[in-house]
């Protein structure tokens, strides 16, 4: 059974926790999948950093309210909510950076 591990930062220092747990995550389980949903204060920071590649995932609820243009390489979920909801539903682990 594959790990799979979602993980959610909604600020500046969740989302350079999370990249942290990530790279831990993978270093210790290379088979591991991991995803982080970045919303609120963590999308511009992660504009800002030009730091785009997976696992990272862009709300875009927040994107529009922001009024924030991501590159066509950004990955975007439609709602971070809705991508945390839907991922625990098909069983993946949450974790709060």
């Amino acid at each position: 059974m594959v790990l799979r591990l979602l993980i959610h930062a909604p600020t500046p220092a969740a989302l350079a926790r999370a990249r942290s747990n990530a790279r831990n995550l993978l270093r210790a389980d290379p088979t591991a999948e991991v995803e982080i949903v970045a919303n609120a204060g963590a999308v511009p920071a992660a504009l800002e950093s030009g730091e785009l590649e997976p696992p990272l995932l862009l709300c875009g609820n927040t994107l529009a309210a922001q009024d924030l243009t991501a590159p066509q390489s950004a990955r975007i979920v439609p709602a971070a909510v809705l991508h945390i909801a839907t991922r625990q539903h098909e069983g993946w682990a949450y974790m709060r950076a």
